[in-house]
């Protein structure tokens, strides 16, 4: 969990104040974060997923919903908004530059532990809000900015390819004809 505790367990104003500020250094970093419900899994498993998150360049944090909450507020309280709701049991947020590879991560350690959990309760991406675990499947799918640029960058290659195919032909035809007009007056 994101702060100290100290021996009673509770955390003192300046631990909570730090927490706050370490959090919305992360909401302001990232642009994607991802929150998610990790209550049934064993801390094995909460160590399993933290590796592939720290392997797949996802910083993962938990802390209290109540700091969560009020690290967004201070940062925009309207902007975050539908993500509030979604602040209840134990909850791990997940920050990433690629807004997929929390969705992926999720999806493939929900496979190899053949379970449910860790379970996605919201997703913003972008400045789009994703709620609910029915959204993980449609989050996979979603395509990064250098994937959404190497297609525009095929499809502009495309008809560029084919003018220059077509050039290249007419050229060539032109230049098969004027073989065969300057031999044709050798003949005669």
């Amino acid at each position: 969990m994101v702060g100290c505790r100290n021996k009673k367990n509770v955390m003192t104003k300046e631990q909570k104040n730090e927490v706050i500020e370490v959090l919305k250094g992360k909401f302001s970093q990232y642009s994607n974060f991802y929150i998610a419900d990790t209550e049934a899994l064993s801390v094995e498993q909460v160590g399993t997923l933290r590796r592939a998150c720290f392997d797949k360049n996802v910083e993962m944090k938990v802390a209290k919903n109540t700091l969560i909450k009020k690290a967004l507020e201070s940062l925009d309280g309207e902007k975050y908004t539908g993500v509030y709701e979604s602040l209840h049991k134990v909850t791990a947020l997940l920050f990433s530059e690629n807004p997929k590879e929390p969705a992926l991560i999720i999806s493939s350690f929900r496979k190899k532990s053949n379970g449910a959990k860790p379970e996605l309760k919201a997703a913003f991406i972008n400045g789009d809000i994703y709620t609910g675990d029915s959204s993980l499947v449609a989050l996979t799918k979603i395509k990064t900015k250098n994937e959404l640029i190497g297609e525009v960058i095929g499809l502009l290659q495309s008809p560029a390819k084919r003018v220059l195919a077509a050039l290249l032909h007419h050229h060539e035809k032109q230049a098969a004809g004027s073989t065969e007009t300057a031999a044709a007056p050798a003949a005669e």
